[in-house]
């Protein structure tokens, strides 16, 4: 069933209906009129007259209808256009109904093209006393026939008029709901990168604090100097965790606005030497091996990248093997692949901190957005390794 009309809709239409009627009676009593009557045959007229004017305002009463029961609404103003020319722009209404609706025309077609040689063979010369015979009758059941094809292709226009209208209307909601999608994916992705940058920064710091803690906790062969050594780098630590926190959770923040703070600038190879620096402060013997590597130029990601997965394999050493030496080695060229590999033996002892559980899978991530691989694991000889090769674009 079509969708509901508004009420001006409805009301436009069922006066342009009435007024097609009314325009055909008042021409149809014209030209009967003025011919030449008898009393008897006056009082014939007068009675088909009132019969056409009646039966138009019953079809006009019944096109509320139409959307509902289309083609019965349809046959019967074409039916009833046999003795009421007042019924023709009710039943044009119907016709342009079930041509837009795209139902039984055919059906349709036949009640009216029959009612109207009826009418002009049969009704008009009894009732009307019009002439039988002759071109008139015939020309005026074609007149009828091209009425009927009008109100089709009327009804055809406004059905395909719909189809369009639905259509940009579907693809609009479509497109809307794509840019709706497409932005929560946006989202998603940058919360994602924040987090995994939160997880980067933190486990660094807090392993920082935690090794001191904990050295603190159990050593009891500490001086002063130590003491207040490490209780320094403790503090430093802390207060470096918590800036850090608050710029990943400002950016995070909801309804930021336009003039918000830009997002500091991430850490990329040159800050290598400071890394391998505070893991050495913490008590991590660390050796770099990287040749000219750090002396060539390489993208911003590639070199956060790197940065990232180093900084992700100290804090591992830290909480898995503490004390025991770390290898950072760089290889590769521009133009070909940079390797990075970070190894340490096995520790035995428990973790100084939880697991997160996610930090090697988070440089897994990472080495696929920037179309690398990475891989970690035990080797035979007890030692730990993570190695990254990552595409190095010239």
């Amino acid at each position: 069933m079509p969708e509901p009309l508004r009420v001006w809709s409805r009301v436009w239409r069922s006066l342009l209906a009435a007024g097609v009627g009314v325009v055909a009676w008042c021409a149809q009593t014209a030209v009967v009129l003025a011919g030449t009557l008898t009393p008897a045959q006056q009082d014939v007229v007068g009675a088909a007259l009132v019969l056409d004017f009646a039966v138009g305002v019953a079809t006009l009463a019944v096109l509320p209808l139409r959307r509902r029961h289309p083609l019965l609404v349809a046959c019967l103003t074409g039916a009833a256009c046999t003795v009421s020319v007042a019924a023709m722009g009710p039943a044009a209404l119907a016709v342009v109904s079930i041509a837009a609706e795209r139902r039984r025309v055919a059906v349709a077609a036949a009640v009216f093209l029959a009612g109207s040689v009826v009418a002009e063979f049969l009704y008009r010369p009894r009732f009307l006393f019009t002439e039988a015979s002759g071109f008139e009758p015939a020309s005026s059941v074609v007149l009828s026939g091209v009425f009927f094809a009008a109100a089709v292709l009327t009804g055809r226009y406004v059905a395909a008029r719909r189809a369009l209208v639905r259509s940009l209307h579907e693809r609009a909601l479509t497109a809307e709901r794509e840019r709706a999608l497409a932005a929560q994916v946006a989202r998603d992705a940058e919360r994602n990168r924040i987090a995994r940058e939160m997880h980067d920064v933190l486990a660094h710091r807090i392993s920082m604090v935690a090794l001191h803690a904990g050295a603190l906790t159990y050593r009891d062969d500490l001086d002063r100097a130590q003491t207040t050594e490490a209780a320094r780098t403790i503090g430093e630590n802390a207060r470096l965790a918590l800036a850090e926190l608050r710029e990943v959770l400002g950016v995070l923040r909801a309804g930021g606005s336009a003039d918000d703070s830009p997002e500091p600038p991430q850490p990329t190879l040159a800050q290598l030497p400071a890394l391998l620096a505070d893991a050495r402060e913490a008590g991590s013997a660390v050796r770099l091996e990287s040749g000219e590597v750090l002396g060539l130029e390489c993208s911003e990601t590639l070199s956060r990248t790197a940065f990232r997965i180093v900084q992700e394999a100290l804090t591992n050493a830290r909480r898995h093997a503490p004390g025991k030496p770390v290898v950072v080695r760089l290889a590769g060229t521009a133009g070909g692949v940079l390797e990075v590999e970070v190894s340490n033996p096995l520790g035995g002892g428990p973790d100084v901190v939880p697991s997160p559980g996610v930090g090697l899978v988070g440089l897994a991530e990472r080495a696929a957005l920037v179309g690398g691989t990475f891989a970690h694991g035990a080797r035979p000889d007890g030692s730990f390794v993570v190695t990254a090769r990552l595409p190095w674009q010239s």
